[in-house]
């Protein structure tokens, strides 16, 4: 497109036409060309956009808000129902003591598992640390002529765990200490030694040293006659334990 021009005394001079510059199209048509409404047009094409581009920011935050939401059907629903509750209707129909009796044996039902998986965990915590330091007891292989479950059977309960660490307790409830170590608990072997050089009937369960000869009690003292087969089977042998240690 070219502007139209006309030659007047050797002058180029643009053809207007109603105030309108005159421009020739491609195809030779003259087309007056109106520079203030094209102007007006621009500007309000672009207060336009820049409305759609507003809108169109407005739309996607709102959007960000329902992200996650994909059936919209189903949560208009939900928020109607919501909307529709009536709180005098659910006191009179009792509903809200269902619904906290409801939440209340929920909770209960949680806190049961919490405290089974407590409990649970508490047993095999004791199994490990008690239970282990009696299978590895180098003063129950060295001294001890009994197996180490019919000790623990016996001594067990004397054993407890406090802070993640064995403490061993005397028949009296005290905490037993290190003889060898003065205002320190006594480790695993020096409490058990401890607590089986108290036990009265200690000699049945001790491996003989010889000393006293024939298989005289420690002491040389009498010492009286106990229940039990000490000589029977394992079984027989733990139970003859264990009615020692009621009988104390």
């Amino acid at each position: 497109m070219k502007l139209k021009t006309v030659e007047v005394d050797g002058k180029q001079y643009a053809v207007i036409e109603d105030g309108k510059p005159v421009y020739t199209d491609d195809d030779g048509k003259d087309v007056a060309f109106d520079a203030v409404g094209t102007r007006n047009t621009i500007t309000r094409l672009n207060a336009e956009a820049k409305s759609h581009r507003e809108r169109a920011d407005s739309f996607e935050k709102t959007a960000k808000a329902f992200e996650g939401i994909e059936d919209a059907a189903a949560a208009k629903k939900a928020l109607e129902i919501v909307a529709n509750l009536d709180a005098k209707k659910l006191v009179d129909a009792g509903e809200i003591e269902k619904v906290k009796g409801e939440i209340s044996r929920a909770f209960q039902t949680q806190l049961d598992e919490a405290n089974d998986k407590a409990q649970t965990f508490e047993q095999q915590l004791y199994a490990e640390k008690i239970g282990g330091s009696f299978a590895r007891s180098q003063f129950i292989a060295e001294k001890m002529a009994v197996p180490a479950d019919m000790v623990q059977a016996a001594f067990g309960s004397n054993f407890k765990i406090e802070e993640g660490k064995v403490v061993a307790y005397d028949a009296q409830g005290q905490k037993v200490f290190s003889r060898s170590r003065p205002g320190e608990l006594a480790d695993f072997n020096e409490a058990l030694e401890t607590l089986v050089s108290q036990y009265p009937h200690r000699d049945h369960i001790l491996k003989s040293s010889g000393a006293n000869g024939g298989g005289a009690p420690n002491g040389g003292g009498q010492q009286k006659p106990t229940k039990g087969n000490f000589g029977g089977s394992k079984a027989e042998r733990l139970e003859a334990i264990k009615g020692l240690t009621a009988s104390e």
